[in-house]
């Protein structure tokens, strides 16, 4: 019962576009996503997550977005979040997406949903069963309401041998990281948009498991550290991460990063769902001066930038 390990490296997590007064999925805009990720490489993607508003989607856009997805990606491995923490309608979800995808699936993200090994034991194993797909464990406290110890999410590890990656989420990430990666063989990725990159490799995390308007910095990093460490990862990332700061605000941190990327093009329409909250109007200026700064730090063509 044990299953391939996910890759290390960069994996998108993907947030999704709306359009229109009716806040449509915009496919065109998950396309241009999509092809952002696969021409870095980044070793896969990972859509309907937090930041891909999976809650916010009905099953007929969860499969619509899976769908885009593999077709942008044209072999691009993809994991999808489920949304559900209570055991049924998680199956219900991996099911939609499964059937979605052709079966291609990576994985599918699966959030702790019970701090006892146990209990979390039984509703893994029994996503597992149900969809035949290895699952990445999701530990993000802030949503998801449960408080793990690295302990107990080893146990787990043990118990569920299906496992192909933890997402580790619960500050401070690089501690938790390091008492992980000390303990198992499971890749274990780092988010929270990759403020926490460097500490989180410098612990053992086999990369980041993130979403950034700019992940060519993200991958740059990583490629970095891969190469020379610590110095070398220093000074690649170290042009990206004020506005990595700034795209992760607490509450608002969605609405920046799809404004972020409409600015660059990628997105038509910077929206989101309520009840998530719109940027601030008084944040615009700033976002551009972010921008303007990163365009004279960075060694790069226009064409690999992308339109700031």
């Amino acid at each position: 019962m044990s299953q391939e390990m996910l890759s290390p490296g960069l994996w998108g997590i993907l947030a999704t576009p709306f359009q229109g007064r009716e806040l449509s999925v915009d496919i065109e805009s998950v396309t241009r996503q999509v092809r952002l990720f696969a021409d870095l490489p980044a070793a896969g993607v990972v859509a309907l997550g937090v930041f891909g508003e999976g809650a916010a989607l009905d099953q007929r856009e969860q499969a619509e977005v899976v769908s885009a997805v593999m077709e942008a990606g044209d072999g691009l491995p993809a994991v999808v979040g489920l949304s559900a923490r209570a055991t049924a309608p998680a199956i219900e979800q991996g099911r939609v997406s499964i059937e979605a995808s052709g079966s291609q699936l990576a994985g599918l993200m699966v959030q702790v949903n019970s701090a006892k090994p146990e209990v979390l034991a039984r509703h893994l194993t029994a996503i597992y069963e149900a969809t035949g797909i290895g699952i990445v464990l999701q530990d993000y406290p802030l949503i998801s309401g449960v408080r793990i110890s690295s302990a107990q999410i080893l146990e787990t590890l043990h118990l569920c041998p299906f496992i192909s990656a933890v997402k580790s989420e619960a500050p401070p990430t690089a501690v938790a990281i390091a008492e992980l990666t000390a303990r198992t063989d499971v890749p274990v990725f780092g988010g929270l948009g990759g403020v926490g990159l460097l500490d989180e490799l410098a612990a053992g995390a086999a990369g980041a498991m993130t979403g950034f308007s700019r992940p060519e910095g993200l991958r740059a990093a990583i490629d970095a550290w891969n190469a020379g460490g610590m110095s070398a990862a220093y000074e690649a990332f170290a042009p990206y991460l004020p506005l990595a700061n700034f795209e992760a605000q607490p509450g608002i941190g969605l609405a920046l990063r799809k404004e972020l990327f409409r600015r660059r093009g990628t997105f038509t329409d910077a929206s989101v769902r309520p009840p998530a909250p719109a940027m601030p109007a008084s944040l615009s200026g700033i976002m551009q001066q972010h921008l303007d700064e990163l365009e004279k730090r960075l060694p790069l063509t226009a064409e690999s930038m992308g339109a700031l």
